[in-house]
């Protein structure tokens, strides 16, 4: 599929016509309160609303106005029906041959904008925040430190593990992240401390976007799930493992999650991914997964991930970021329609824009593991920078960015970008 926008051809392209992923931006020549709704298409944004006004003004199914908005979740709330069509219709007015769009200087002037000249925003109000635990590669290495004789607890081949996360603190990439302060306890001390984390760790994750959901009382059957996945984001669950540490039993996670997740500001459409389906990975003697997830087995994703590093060191040297982690999201052990079938099969409701993040995503390598956590074995493997510097957690002034892609050069497919997530680590409020 050809655009007749030149950016958005080509093997390295992250944005073609077969992607077209939404976000929320406002225009940085004008006032920021004012926000919309648009695709990234190369390197531009088109404002749909605009647009839509001008081609479609009389379409029955909707209006203008449901892009005239400062988030997603609206046209989230459409479902299935309403998103094929626009999706139809946007890759219709982008597309080579088309000339409505691309004849028009005044309105291609007025809707189409340079990704240089817009800010972007928190593509949706999260309402609900799920975070699973779905790879056995990243559940057993962090299972085998602190139990070696038993690294999968006996729930966790039968269930996608998940918590309940913390909305209000997810953060659009860009957003600068404070290092948090809790209590603490070393194995060799009395008492806990209070105070800044010194074991602040990213995970490396992929989160999905809910539709319109489902009645309270009501499931989400695992061979509909699909339906209801409106889109993927990249996601960054940084963690204070230390914090974690203390604080874990017997609820689980609490403040050493809940003080900053990053997500990417593009939702990247489900069906732009269709064609990088792949078979969810088992194992012969795996038990056998009950009737509500004993489905929608094509549902991984080949899509792959890095993590980049840059410290304060090296952007003095001038040095780019270093690649600390290479991995790939079709190793996950639940995919994302078994998290959503699980997540409703005791009857919870799904809200438009409530998001799903997968757990650390890691794979069989070292190389492959989504978190510093397990890339450096607990800190007794640290990573070797390029600036001569060394790192086990993170350091202040460490700048965490998460990329990831489907296709490309050489895998015969065009490449579907989710562009970047990115946060840096700024120094912890002390005397709050």
């Amino acid at each position: 599929m050809r655009s007749w926008v030149e950016s958005a051809n080509g093997p390295s392209a992250d944005f073609p016509l077969s992607n077209l992923p939404y976000g929320v931006f406002s225009r940085t020549a004008g006032p920021k309160d004012v926000r919309r709704v648009g695709v990234a298409i190369g390197d531009f944004v088109l404002d749909i609303a605009e647009a839509w006004a001008e081609l479609v003004p009389s379409e029955p199914m909707l209006g203008y106005e449901l892009f005239d908005e400062p988030s997603l979740n609206p046209f989230l709330a459409e479902g299935r029906v309403v998103w094929d069509f626009v999706r139809n219709q946007l890759q219709s007015w982008l597309s080579a041959g088309c000339p409505v769009l691309r004849d028009n200087t005044a309105l291609r002037e007025r809707a189409m904008i340079p990704l240089s000249q817009v800010e972007l925003h928190m593509p949706i109000e999260i309402g609900n925040y799920t975070d699973f635990y779905a790879s056995e590669y990243h559940a057993t290495n962090v299972g085998s430190m602190f139990r070696p004789d038993n690294p999968l607890l006996p729930n966790w081949k039968n269930l996608p593990v998940g918590y309940h996360g913390r909305a209000s603190s997810i953060v659009v990439s860009g957003t600068d992240v404070i290092r948090p302060c809790g209590q603490t306890k070393s194995d060799d001390a009395e008492r806990p401390s209070f105070g800044p984390s010194r074991l602040l760790d990213y995970e490396l994750e992929v989160g999905f976007v809910t539709g319109p959901g489902n009645e309270p009382g009501q499931r989400i059957p695992i061979e509909d799930a699909a339906n209801h996945i409106f889109g993927l984001v990249l996601v960054n669950d940084w963690s204070a493992r230390d914090m974690q540490k203390w604080e874990y039993q017997p609820l689980g996670p609490f403040l050493a999650k809940s003080f900053a997740t990053t997500i990417s500001p593009w939702v990247v459409p489900l069906d732009a991914l269709l064609p990088y389906r792949v078979a969810t990975e088992r194992q012969p003697d795996d038990p056998k997964a009950l009737p509500y997830l004993d489905g929608a087995w094509d549902w991984g994703l080949d899509l792959r991930l890095q993590v980049a590093l840059q410290t304060v060191e090296m952007r003095r040297q001038g040095m780019p970021p270093a690649v600390i982690t290479d991995t790939n999201f079709k190793h996950m052990y639940w995919n994302i329609c078994h998290q959503l079938a699980h997540q409703t099969c005791n009857g919870c409701n799904v809200q438009p824009g409530d998001l799903y993040a997968s757990g650390t995503v890691s794979g069989p390598e070292k190389e492959s593991r989504g978190c510093l956590l397990e890339r450096c074995w607990r800190g007794t493997e640290p990573l070797e920078l390029p600036s001569g510097e060394k790192r086990a957690f993170l350091a202040d002034g460490d700048e965490v960015t998460i990329t990831g892609w489907c296709g490309g050069e050489g895998q015969g497919a065009e490449r579907i970008g989710f562009g970047a997530c990115t946060g840096t680590v700024l120094p912890a409020i002390v005397d709050a």
